[in-house]
């Protein structure tokens, strides 16, 4: 009797021992399957060659154009992605038409990114836009460039006190290229230096290419923009710089501009840019792009860009970067509140 028992439990422990064995084959086999399914995942938008958009939402010659020409040229010439890129120009309303488009448009989409900066938030703010940062899926922060002010070669403003003073005296007398969110810099500096940043004379430009041709043509007395737009003609010997708004000098072709508080005026103001997409843009998507550029920031191409269009290299992504987009918002606002743009 006890031992005919303990031949059927026996045989029961060795039926329940195979059943473990199985379910835990089961689960390990699921657990592969899942791994391998969640890596097709994060592949499986780009890995067909689909081309991929990428949108400068201003005219050729500005910021967000050689910004985004930098890092297409980069991502080919590292060949960190193997589908085509194509960069295309969006202008209007200094990235308000672009952001529009993408946000209505695009959700979802995993094959349309675009260049995006401080207008994101200053064009929501001042009520020129309807979309802000928080309508769409913020990738990275790529890095941040300084803004320069510039006359022509032969301007009698030879200082940025000489400029300065002339438009505290007589605001309407000077008139002062700038697009967008550039125009805040240079109110600012106005405002420190004892000014009306309301009465400010500012033409409205797209971008640094437009308001080169216009200083040229003498349509313009004064601009400020991007150092990387007017650097170019800070070489050939046609413009002047009269200040960088950077806490220390920059070094190659605009080794010899002045800071703004070397000039005697107290401003420091960068002008971060990143890489943003459609409102629920995949995940998987998201995580591709931080990645790749992490590694173009990293690469040759890319330094040799930074260092000729003097942007300094600060990534940033996920929580960091969500904090630091909520503390440039509220400094923007601050400087337009100060300025007299918004109440």
């Amino acid at each position: 009797m006890y031992m005919n028992w303990l031949g059927k439990k026996g045989r029961w422990l060795s039926f329940l021992a195979l059943a473990v064995i199985l379910l835990l084959s089961a689960c390990n086999s699921g657990t592969s399957g899942s791994t391998k399914e969640k890596k097709s995942n994060a592949d499986n938008f780009y890995s067909k060659g689909k081309p991929v958009t990428l949108v400068a939402p201003a005219a050729p010659g500005s910021g967000w154009d050689v910004t985004a020409r930098a890092l297409a040229a980069t991502f080919e010439k590292e060949k960190l992605i193997h589908f085509p890129i194509q960069v295309v120009n969006e202008a209007g309303a200094t990235g308000a038409v672009s952001l529009s488009q993408l946000v209505t448009q695009h959700k979802g989409d995993a094959y349309k990114i675009s260049v995006t900066s401080t207008p994101i938030m200053s064009n929501y703010l001042r009520g020129d836009s309807d979309y802000s940062y928080k309508d769409v899926t913020m990738i990275a922060r790529l890095m941040t460039e300084y803004y320069m002010v510039v006359v022509p070669a032969d301007s009698p403003y030879k200082t940025l006190s000489d400029l300065l003073s002339a438009i505290k005296k007589n605001p309407g007398s000077v008139a002062v290229g700038a697009s967008g969110d550039d125009r805040l810099p240079f109110a600012l500096m106005v405002n420190a230096f004892g000014g009306d940043p309301r009465a400010i004379n500012f033409v409205a430009y797209e971008g640094g290419g437009e308001i080169s041709n216009a200083l040229l043509n003498g349509d313009l007395d004064a601009a400020i923009s991007g150092v990387s737009e007017f650097r170019g003609q800070i070489e050939a010997g046609t413009f002047r710089g009269l200040a960088i708004t950077s806490d220390k000098r920059l070094g190659g072709v605009v080794k010899d501009v002045p800071t703004a508080k070397e000039a005697g005026v107290d401003v420091v103001y960068g002008n971060w840019r990143g890489l943003m997409g459609p409102p629920d843009m995949p995940k998987e998507a998201v995580t591709f792009w931080q990645s790749t550029i992490e590694k173009a920031l990293k690469t040759p191409t890319w330094k040799d860009f930074a260092k000729k269009n003097q942007w300094e290299i600060t990534y940033m992504k996920g929580q960091e970067f969500d904090q630091y987009l909520k503390e440039a918002n509220d400094a923007i606002k601050t400087g337009l509140e100060k300025t007299g743009e918004i109440k």
